[in-house]
């Protein structure tokens, strides 16, 4: 059970990577906490569109989504 309970605290402690697709179509199974990062042209410049599996239903996983600060190259 400790075994458990400290895997569950890690993987809730690390930070998420998430994957970039160019249409939100492209997503097929969003699961609860998931990011995915859509380039489809949506947000204004310097944003991105962030998709986020972020409540469990009946009937799935509801995405929410959001423009954020697109992270790039740092330049000089």
């Amino acid at each position: 059970m400790k075994a458990s309970a400290a895997l569950v605290l890690l993987l809730l402690a690390t930070p998420a990577l998430a994957q970039t697709v160019s249409r939100e179509q492209d997503i097929v199974d969003l699961r609860l906490g998931q990011r995915v990062l859509v380039d489809d042209g949506s947000c204004p410049a310097g944003q991105i569109k962030e998709v986020q599996g972020s409540q469990m239903t009946t009937s799935g996983v509801v995405r929410t989504r959001k423009c954020i600060q697109r992270l790039g190259t740092k330049r000089r």
